[in-house]
């Protein structure tokens, strides 16, 4: 029998979960966090002794933590994203890391929307005035036929373009590897980053973390686009570098944001923060309720796959030690 660490808070509330039967039934012990905030790194340490997989947050899993803990073997995280794991320190210990492709990115395309949404229909400042006993009526800005630019074709990028057809918008992408033939199908234009930049009225990013993405949106990239286009980020923090960000706020030439994701989180507060054209939520575009299910569920269902021998190549991140297996 194995004992599995459920690391995020808000998957310990509730102990008859799916994924958590799932593990049961499959004879291993099943190891809450009590504490009702997502850990730190001293936290995480004491938590994984005598621990041999555990369904993750986003809680670090540093070198140090990973060395601490040779027992562990399974990390299997609850997300498509695995930023808080050292990936490079586990794959030299040999435990696997894995994510839950297909999961939540309808939970994103609608968060993505709900922040444009805010935005062009002056949801915040117009609820705000009303609660202060005014009526803010104004202009609102219509997203029908205007060019909605997504960087990332991925699962998360169709998703949301599906839903920008929807509303009559018009779709541009960038993607490395891109699928030509669903932007085929679905009228998309596949464009070069500097059209996509030039051309998008609205902007929303659907890129992983990486070096190549490290703070793609900076001051020439702002500068790149039309005076007052609108950027969304529900992907990660890092894309945007955040003074670059601050400052085309600033100027007025960028038109407004929606953001999901900040280069540290929690972010403290911005500059930005008091802007009535900047609409924020604290990286919960990946969770509603289902997709949380489906995520935990999936994440739960690797660390089995991995502790009887089985290999879920989808999942794993860091296939070169399957090479070695």
């Amino acid at each position: 029998m194995a004992r599995v660490f459920i690391g995020p808070s808000h998957l310990c509330s509730v102990p008859d979960w799916e994924f958590s039967r799932v593990l049961r039934a499959a004879g291993h012990e099943v190891v809450y966090n009590l504490i009702p905030r997502q850990l730190v790194e001293s936290e995480v340490m004491e938590h994984l002794k005598e621990i041999d997989a555990v369904v993750a947050g986003s809680e670090p899993y540093t070198r140090a933590v990973l060395q601490a803990h040779p027992r562990l073997k399974v990390v299997a995280r609850v997300g498509v994203g695995f930023d808080t794991v050292d990936v490079a320190a586990a794959t030299e210990l040999g435990k696997f890391v894995t994510i839950a492709p297909g999961t939540n990115h309808g939970s994103v395309a609608e968060h993505a929307f709900t922040l444009i949404l805010g935005l062009a229909r002056h949801l915040v400042t117009q609820d705000a005035g009303l609660r202060k006993g005014g009526f803010p009526r104004g202009i609102n800005t219509p997203i029908r036929g205007r060019t909605l630019g997504i960087a990332g074709l991925g699962r998360a990028g169709k998703a949301v373009a599906e839903r920008a057809l929807a509303f009559e918008m018009k779709v541009i992408a960038f993607d490395p590897f891109p699928d030509t033939a669903y932007a085929a199908a679905k009228g998309i234009e596949l464009v070069d980053w500097n059209t996509l930049l030039a051309q998008s009225e609205w902007l929303t990013l659907h890129l992983p973390s990486t070096r190549e993405s490290h703070h793609l949106m900076n001051a020439k990239a702002f500068a790149s686009m039309k005076k007052g286009a609108y950027l969304i980020n529900t992907a990660r923090g890092a894309i945007v570098d955040e003074k670059a960000l601050t400052s085309a706020l600033e100027s007025g030439h960028l038109g407004g944001a929606g953001l999901d994701v900040f280069e540290e989180e929690p972010p403290g507060i911005l500059p930005f923060f008091h802007r009535d054209n900047v609409v924020l939520t604290p990286h919960a575009a990946g969770v509603d309720e289902q997709s949380l299910a489906d995520m935990a569920l999936s994440a739960a269902q690797a660390a089995v796959d991995i502790l009887a021998g089985r290999l879920p190549m989808e999942k794993i991140v860091n296939r070169e030690l399957v090479r070695d297996e």
